[in-house]
């Protein structure tokens, strides 16, 4: 897929996208935040590929929002979703994308090469694995920047690393170094420059080659889902469903004879169609 702000690149079963503004540190913009919900449209359709893996081309992840506005930056004349409501205001364009996220049907692993500040940071936080390099820096500088933590960060982040060190953090509004950020719960781990791709497509890899696609997307949802119940009974309910509907299918079946005949399995079930009958569970009205 051509795109002006990203790179879409599937080779075997993963999508490496890249967002692609080295001149400008990748700095973001609307036209990527529109591109960026367009490349998961993509990947969501596309059943060969099994997982995503989103860097950053030349020294940045993403420096944040591109300032180039001036002090208009965030002052918006865009009119409100709900003009009758003197409250309401536009729906920010990252919220856009990192709710995409959150709904994608594939993994995602973030391999975080450089700065990743304000919405390069935020737009992490729905991705299921994050990776740093040794040069990644991070920042959620919204208090320095007279405004508020966006992105539903608000909901992802103390999810991501607990509520203390995410008020810290939005609170201090500082630039920090990739040893802080794995030490805070944000990264899983920390690699040489010329390390982190390969350690990205590592498990990229062991998930696609490994796994039942389904299996996985099901899974991804429950988890994230989760977050919001007071009660395991939800997740026992839930649980329950799936393990029910999948059995009848026949990944199950397979994914038991690979075992007993001590051979790679072959996952055929495809996530654009073979979801079962609860799937998505959250419109359903009791989750309304």
């Amino acid at each position: 897929m051509n795109f002006e702000t990203l790179e879409y690149n599937v080779e075997g079963h993963i999508l490496t996208l890249r967002l692609n503004r080295p001149d400008r540190m990748n700095a973001f913009t609307t036209p990527m935040a529109h591109e960026l919900v367009a490349a998961i449209d993509a990947a969501d359709a596309d059943d060969d590929i099994r997982a995503i893996v989103t860097t950053g081309n030349g020294k940045a992840f993403c420096a944040g929002a591109d300032l180039g506005g001036g002090s208009s930056t965030f002052d918006y004349d865009e009119k409100p979703d709900n003009a009758q409501d003197p409250t309401a205001a536009p729906r920010d364009t990252g919220g856009r994308v990192t709710l995409r996220l959150f709904q994608c049907t594939k993994p995602v692993i973030g391999a975080i090469n450089g700065a990743a500040v304000g919405i390069g940071a935020t737009m992490t936080l729905p991705m299921d694995i994050r990776l740093a390099s040794e040069r990644a820096r991070f920042g959620f500088v919204f208090a320095r920047r007279g405004i508020v933590p966006e992105a539903a960060s608000s909901w992802f982040l103390p999810r991501v690393v607990g509520i203390s060190q995410a008020l810290e953090w939005c609170m201090r509004g500082h630039v920090f170094g990739a040893d802080e950020a794995l030490a805070g719960g944000l990264v899983k781990a920390v690699y040489p420059e010329d390390q982190l791709l390969p350690a990205a497509y590592a498990i990229a890899n062991e998930i696609a080659e490994n796994t039942a696609p389904v299996s996985v997307a099901l899974t991804r949802q429950l988890m994230w889902r989760m977050l919001g119940e007071d009660h395991p009974m939800a997740a026992h309910k839930l649980d329950s469903r799936g393990v029910y509907f999948r059995g009848k299918q026949a990944d199950a079946q397979e994914g038991v004879m690979s075992f007993l005949e001590k051979r790679p399995a072959n996952f055929n079930d495809k996530p654009s169609q073979d979801m079962p009958e609860f799937y998505p569970w959250w419109e359903e009205p009791q989750y309304d």
